[in-house]
């Protein structure tokens, strides 16, 4: 049995809900299919689901990104990179560099686990975004597409309540003829002051690394230097959610971990879960830089944790960390 609790205002005639984090797809599952990863052919840009555009579409100004190598994938400006299709991808970023870790369940190449990343068109702003879907078949895919199109629509404002009200509207409306949810981490982050802003929809807590203070922490709504909390819903259940932002400054070598319920859900044999404190006890025991080592001996430590036990959720993990100005 599942209870969420609800905390309601009033706010400009609107009703606002309150939930914690909490496991959509434990609610809803289903198989997942669809594939909204991009792949370059000369200047088209060829999509998962046979759709061509130009190259234009993607990247406005003309200067199309390389194609990713294990020396990083530099996003353009005014690109956006993602999908929901396998991934171990090391990316680089105006005054951040990460690593992509997405798998779905086997023999699946494509999940319910959506990430996208993009770049804003005078190379400061950067976006990304994590969400879980919980549903399946094409529904996904479509999602994702849409998704995409929003981080695309937005990809010049910082501020991300605009982007988060179309998200969870986007959600609703599909849940007219599909049951669509999902939880989702939306971060903004400015290159030229290291400021972070931070929405979340119902989904797992992100770990903050305070490289100052060799300790792992929590980016949540009661980080001590926010200027705004908020607790959000999963996208999809209410019309005119508002989901608040919590702002912060990262400071050089900062990492932030974002990471899907098929991590802390992850079993061992004895079917103990690892479960968030388990997470960040893994963490400090892994190395913090570069931040790609970060990601890999994550990955392998979840594994090493769970065993033989097969996985029970698609797993999706992005590392990002704080360089020097808005060099990467």
């Amino acid at each position: 049995m599942y209870v969420l609790i609800f905390r309601t205002c009033n706010l400009r005639g609107q009703v606002r809900f309150s939930a914690p984090s909490f496991s959509v797809r434990r609610l809803i599952r289903g198989t997942h299919v669809g594939n909204d990863r991009e792949r370059r052919d000369g200047l088209i840009v060829i999509r998962g689901n046979n759709e061509a555009q130009t190259a234009s579409d993607t990247d406005s100004t003309g200067c199309v990104g390389r194609a990713p190598d294990q020396a990083g994938y530099q996003l353009a400006c005014t690109e956006v990179w993602g999908g929901n299709n396998i991934a171990d991808e090391l990316l680089k970023l105006p005054g951040l560099v990460g690593l992509v870790h997405s798998k779905p369940i086997e023999p699946a190449t494509s999940g319910g686990d959506v990430y996208y990343v993009s770049v804003c068109d005078k190379r400061v702003l950067s976006r990304v975004v994590l969400a879980d879907v919980a549903g399946h078949g094409e529904a996904v895919a479509r999602i994702s597409t849409r998704l995409r199109m929003l981080v695309k629509k937005y990809i010049n404002t910082f501020d991300q309540s605009a982007l988060m009200r179309e998200i969870n509207e986007a959600f609703y409306r599909q849940n007219e003829d599909l049951a669509q949810y999902a939880t989702a981490a939306v971060l903004s982050h400015d290159c030229r002051t290291g400021e972070l802003i931070f929405a979340s929809a119902g989904h797992p807590p992100t770990l903050w690394y305070h490289a100052s203070q060799n300790e792992w922490g929590w980016l949540h709504e009661r980080t001590i230097d926010s200027v705004k909390t908020f607790e959000g819903l999963p996208l999809g259940l209410a019309p005119g959610t508002e989901y608040e932002q919590t702002r912060v400054r990262l400071a050089e070598g900062d990492l932030l971990i974002l990471y899907t319920d098929g991590i802390t859900e992850c079993a061992n044999k004895t079917d103990k879960e690892l479960g968030y404190e388990g997470l960040r006890d893994l963490l400090r025991g892994l190395p913090v830089e570069p931040s790609i080592a970060t990601a890999s001996a994550l990955v392998t430590a979840v594994e090493e944790f769970r065993g033989s036990t097969p996985c029970r959720d698609d797993q999706s993990v992005i590392v990002l960390q704080q360089t020097n100005g808005c060099l990467s």
